[in-house]
């Protein structure tokens, strides 16, 4: 019998399959981790636009994150979009009473990339307060950050220190993703106990699609499951995720084009 490193997303699930639990899962597989799925809510989107997003059952959730938690040896945890603040507080009771907790991953799923809010407000005071402590690592993008610090981040010379003051703020390693600012490179700042790294790749103009935060801290957790240092982690998941990016596919043309990262390559 064979057996492979295990983690576990805890997010929404997204019918078009390009973000949430399911890019998650295809992260997974790429970096030949093995995924399990706790769903916090499911959402009708397709890129650029969200319509609907239905939250699961308290007791639903529950009773995945408990069954998962006992029976599989999750080595790695990420969480993509809690949508609100009795998601987080469960999510955050069940992680803080594990004896051994596996190494934790926190996208703090705000705002989608169409501009579209993604949680109840209440629900960035329960990040802040109960989950963020938890973490091994979080990885806002420049939305979420400016929404977390209050402030707007605009210039690449911001990211260091708006990374610096939220790893002060909330005690835990941060990876601010800066691709939003829309330069020749996509730019990302980790800052963690031994400083800071930055992490570049070309930026891909003309590509409309959703999912690469999804994808990149997903990309993070199968490295921290499979043993790597978080360094290595953010800098395999970086070039997953530009992978993605620039392999990605696209259907029709037009109003009704549709593009979508494609995650069908073994990460290495």
């Amino acid at each position: 019998m064979t057996s492979a490193p295990v983690a576990l997303t805890i997010a929404g699930s997204d019918c078009s399959a390009g973000a949430g639990l399911q890019a998650d899962l295809k992260t997974f597989s790429a970096h030949r981790v093995y995924g399990l799925t706790a769903v916090t809510c499911v959402v009708a989107e397709v890129p650029g636009k969200v319509t609907r997003i239905q939250p699961v059952d308290l007791d639903n959730l529950e009773d995945q994150l408990r069954l998962l938690l006992t029976a599989f040896p999750v080595a790695a945890v990420k969480t993509g979009m809690l949508y609100s603040r009795e998601v987080i507080e469960l999510t955050a009771h069940i992680l803080h009473s594990l004896p051994n907790p596996p190494p934790l991953v926190v996208d703090p799923v705000m705002v989608a990339t169409s501009g579209d809010a993604l949680v109840k407000d209440e629900a960035v005071l329960a990040y802040q307060r109960l989950l963020f402590p938890l973490a091994t690592l979080i990885t806002p993008n420049l939305d979420e950050a400016s929404v977390l610090l209050g402030a707007k981040i605009a210039r690449r010379e911001h990211l260091a220190p708006a990374a610096d003051a939220l790893r002060h703020r909330y005690g835990c390693a941060v990876l601010l993703k800066g691709g939003h600012l829309r330069g020749k490179v996509a730019v990302d700042v980790l800052r963690d106990d031994d400083g800071f790294v930055e992490y570049e790749a070309p930026f891909v103009p003309g590509i409309s699609t959703h999912g690469t935060g999804c994808t990149y801290s997903a990309a993070v957790a199968a490295g921290l499951a499979q043993g790597r240092t978080l360094r290595q982690a953010v800098a395999a998941g970086k070039k997953f995720v530009t992978r993605a990016i620039t392999r990605s596919f696209r259907w029709g043309r037009g109003k009704s084009r549709v593009d979508a990262l494609n995650h069908i390559h073994h990460a290495k």
